[in-house]
C-alpha cells in the first residue's frame, strides 16, 4: 500500500487498533474454565494475566519488526541471533540449581533467562563487528553458531538433569503465562512501552536503512547509530519478553509480515499497529490455550505456533502480488 501516510491517518489507525485490543482484553478477561464474581476476574484472577500476555505479544511484534528492517530479512524473529538458546541456557541453569530465591517479585528462572537473553546479544554483538565487512552477515552467522552451540548446551544439560527438572524446563521453553503481581507487570509494562516510544521515534531512519545501507548513508542517516539503538532495544524488550513468558514462537514473524501486507512497510506505522496487533493475538492465544483442553492448559507457544502458521500463509497468498518487502 503506497498511500501517503499522515500523522492524522496514523492516528485514527492506532487508536482504532487500541480500541480493538481494549475490547478483546475485556472480553478474554471474561472467559474461562469455572465461574467467578465479576469484580474478581478484573483483579485478582485473569486480569493480570490477559495484561501480561499483550505486553509480550507487543514486545516480540515490535521486535520482529526491528530485527527484519535490520537484517532485511524477512524471516527474521526476535531469536533469529540466538536470543532464544541464552535464554533458555539460563532458564536451566537456574532450574538445576534450585534456586529458590527471587528478585523483584521473578523468579531464578526469569532472572536467568533475562541475563542469558541480554547476554547472548551482547555476545553475538560482538562478534559480529569483529567478522568482517558485512556487519549484517556477521550478526547472522554469529547468531547461527552461538545458537547452535547454546541449544547443545540445553541438551546437554537436559540429559543429566532429573525428570521434573526437565519437565520443568521443557515447560518453559514452549511458552508459558503465569499470573504476575502488578508490580511485575508495571515494571515490565513499562519497558517495553519506552522500547516501543524508542523505536517509534527512530523509525524514519528505520525506513531508511530498510533501503539499503547505501542509500541510507545518501539521506543523511547515521547508520552505524541508528543499528546500535535499534538492536540494543530490540534485544531488551525481547529479553524481557522472555523472562515474563518463556519462549512464544512466531508472534515476531508473523504479525509483523500480516501489518506490512495489510497496511504496507512504512515503519512510523508498522511499528506500533504490529505492537498493538501482537498484543491482540497472544491475548486471544493465551484464552484459548487456557480452555481448550481445561481443565489442563496448554502451553501458549503451541497455540501460536498452530494458529499463526495457516494464518500467515492465507495471508500471504491473499496480499502477496499488493505490496512488496520495500516501498517502491
Amino acid at each position: 500500500m503506497n498511500e501517503l501516510l499522515t500523522a492524522k491517518k496514523l492516528l485514527v489507525r492506532v487508536a482504532s487498533a487500541l480500541v480493538v485490543l481494549a475490547a478483546v482484553m475485556f472480553v478474554c478477561s471474561l472467559i474461562g474454565t469455572r465461574n467467578v464474581p465479576l469484580k474478581a476476574v478484573f483483579v485478582p484472577v485473569r486480569l493480570p494475566r490477559v495484561i501480561l500476555a499483550a505486553i509480550v505479544g507487543a514486545a516480540l511484534a515490535c521486535s520482529g519488526v526491528v530485527f527484519q528492517a535490520l537484517l532485511r530479512n524477512p524471516l527474521a524473529d526476535p531469536y533469529i541471533l540466538g536470543i532464544s538458546s541464552g535464554a533458555g541456557l539460563g532458564a536451566i541453569i537456574a532450574v538445576i540449581s534450585g534456586f529458590s530465591w527471587t528478585l523483584w517479585g521473578r523468579s531464578p528462572i526469569a532472572v536467568f533467562a533475562f541475563a542469558g537473553a541480554l547476554g547472548t546479544v551482547w555476545l553475538v554483538w560482538f562478534i559480529g563487528r569483529v567478522t568482517g565487512k558485512s556487519h549484517v552477515t556477521g550478526l547472522l552467522l554469529a547468531g547461527v553458531v552461538v545458537n547452535a552451540f547454546f541449544s547443545a548446551l540445553i541438551m546437554f544439560l537436559t540429559s543429566v538433569a532429573k525428570s521434573q527438572q526437565v519437565y520443568a524446563t521443557i515447560f518453559w521453553l514452549m511458552g508459558n503465562m503465569t499470573e504476575e503481581d502488578f508490580l511485575v507487570l508495571w515494571l515490565g509494562a513499562g519497558c517495553v512501552a519506552a522500547g516501543m516510544l524508542m523505536l517509534f521515534y527512530i523509525s524514519p531512519q528505520l525506513n531508511a536503512i530498510s533501503f539499503g545501507e547505501d542509500d541510507a548513508r545518501s539521506m543523511g542517516v547515521n547508520t552505524a547509530r541508528t543499528r546500535t539503538i535499534a538492536f540494543a532495544v530490540a534485544a531488551l524488550i525481547t529479553a524481557v519478553a522472555v523472562s515474563l513468558s518463556g519462549l512464544i514462537g512466531f508472534v515476531g514473524l508473523v504479525v509483523p509480515h500480516a501489518v506490512r501486507l495489510v497496511f504496507g512497510p512504512d515503519h512510523r506505522q508498522l511499528l506500533p499497529l504490529s505492537g498493538i496487533v501482537g498484543a491482540i493475538f497472544l491475548v486471544a492465544a493465551d484464552t484459548l490455550a487456557r480452555i481448550i483442553v481445561a481443565p489442563a492448559q496448554l502451553p501458549v507457544g503451541v497455540v501460536t505456533a498452530i494458529v499463526g502458521g495457516p494464518f500467515f500463509l492465507v495471508l500471504l497468498v491473499k496480499h502477496t502480488h499488493k505490496v512488496g518487502w520495500l516501498s517502491k
